[in-house]
């Protein structure tokens, strides 16, 4: 029996689900990276980034090619830099809400702005 499609999603997004292959993705989405320059805009040890990079290969979201010494990747897949924008779409649409959100909240109670903290050296009320 072949695994159902929403598996596969799953297991497609849990593969996305790392910060250093999504800042991977984003470079590769601008162009062709030699390992290299990610490392320096990535931020990570050498050794994390192959790891990472490995993980995206065999997920088929990118492909390598060597040129003397150094690799090189690419997007397999030009909708992969699609699906990034859209999720920057998606994820600046949410948090707009939830700063409105926060904005009406706290013009509602001019009070809730204050996190609840006791200043120091005071005890909350109930709190002996």
């Amino acid at each position: 029996m072949s695994t159902p499609l929403y598996r596969l999603k799953a297991e497609f997004f849990k593969t996305l689900g790392h910060p250093v292959r999504i800042r991977v993705l984003e470079l590769l989405s601008e162009r062709e990276h030699a390992v290299s320059e990610m490392l320096a805009e990535v931020g990570v040890e050498a050794a994390h980034l192959s790891q990472q990079l490995a993980v995206l290969r065999r997920a088929g979201l990118v492909t390598a090619r060597r040129e003397g010494s150094a690799v090189y990747y690419t997007l397999s897949n030009p909708e992969v830099a699609e699906l990034l924008r859209v999720a920057r779409t998606i994820l600046t649409e949410v948090l707009t809400g939830q700063a409105e959100l926060l904005a009406d909240l706290r013009a509602a109670d001019p009070g809730a702005a204050d996190t609840g903290s006791a200043e120091p050296g005071t005890a909350e009320p109930g709190s002996r």
